[in-house]
Formats: C-alpha cells, structure tokens, sequence
C-alpha cells in the first residue's frame, strides 16, 4: 500500500475534514473519467464524484487499516454509476410498457375520454398553489430534473421534492374523488 494511501485512511478514520481534501485533489479528476465512462453523461458523472466522497466521509470508520484504498474509491464510484444506469433503464422499461398499454387510446370514444380527462387534470392542476404548480409544470409538463428545477429557481432539490409531493397528492386526492385509477394516475403524473 501507498504511503498515501495509508495517510488518507489514518486521516479519515481520525475524523480530519482536511484529508478528504487531499484526496478529492489527488482522486477528482480520475473518479469522473471512469464515472462518464459509464454512465456517458457530464451532469450524472459529477454527481457521481459527490457521491463518492459523500460515502467516503459516511462510512470512513469502517474503512480497514489495511484496505486498498484506491479500489475503494473506484468500487464506490462504479457501485453507484450502475446504480444509476439501473434506475434509468428501469424507469425507460416501465414508461415503454405503460406507453404500450396506453397506446389503444385511437379510436374516438377513448380519445373523446382521454381528452376530457386531460382538462380536468388541468383544471386541478390549475387549483395548485403557484409553487407547487410550477414546480409540477417544470417537472412534469416540461420534463425536467429536480435538480435543473433547483437550480432554474434557486431552491433546494429538498425543497422541488416537497412541492411536487404536494402537487402529487393534491391531484390523487381530486382525481379520486372523479374515480380515476391509480394506474392511470400513475401513467399520466408519476412518470
């Protein structure tokens, strides 16, 4: 094991704020080449270095005297990008198959339907608190992270999360009251 190596576990493990430092100096650069790598996205492969010193800092009193602590670091970068690739491919197999099962929708009574359903779910929409609303807007109708969301309004990606849970519950409780099915909730809100 590197000299390094061995001061940056012995620093970690005595809880010195200063090493994780030096090792986001030394380590940084690499841990985003390997992260775009995988995952092929700028934007996700930053996220993916926090997250590794996160974890880093998190778990450093169970980190070995003698662990190798350069594979760690890049375990721990490429655990969390296929965790990554994981929810994304997971994500696009259910919007494929509710889009297949939603697909039917063409001849004019369903359409009909559909289209009246689009309105009243306007119409709630419209019934939200201005934030929540266009916290929902951005997120739903115009395809957006939380973390763009964040960043275009200059809140936390905590603080995106509570208004499109408020937004959420506030068109289930109203399209339930009208009997609407929670797959069809689920089709048109949470994906």
């Amino acid at each position: 094991m590197k000299l390094s190596e061995k001061f940056f576990i012995k620093g970690l493990k005595e809880n010195n704020k200063r090493v994780i430092d030096d090792i986001y100096n030394k380590y940084h650069q690499r841990i985003f080449v390997f992260a775009y790598s995988i995952v092929k996205e700028k934007e996700e492969a930053l996220d993916i270095v926090h997250e590794v010193f996160i974890k880093l800092w998190e778990k450093r009193s169970e980190i070995g005297n003698d662990s190798k602590f350069e594979s760690l670091i890049f375990t721990i970068a490429r655990n969390t990008a296929l965790s990554i690739l994981r929810k994304k491919s997971t994500k696009k197999k259910y919007h494929e198959q509710h889009t297949k099962d939603f697909a039917d929708i063409n001849n004019t009574e369903n359409l009909i339907d559909y289209n009246s359903l689009k309105s009243k779910i306007d119409e709630f929409v419209q019934q939200l608190p201005p934030k929540n609303r266009n916290v929902y807007t951005l997120s739903r109708e115009k395809g957006l992270s939380n973390k763009e969301i964040a960043n275009k309004l200059g809140i936390s990606e905590k603080t995106v999360e509570d208004h499109i849970t408020k937004a959420l519950a506030h068109l289930k409780k109203q399209l339930k009251q009208i009997g609407i099915s929670a797959t069809l909730y689920w089709y048109l809100f949470i994906w």
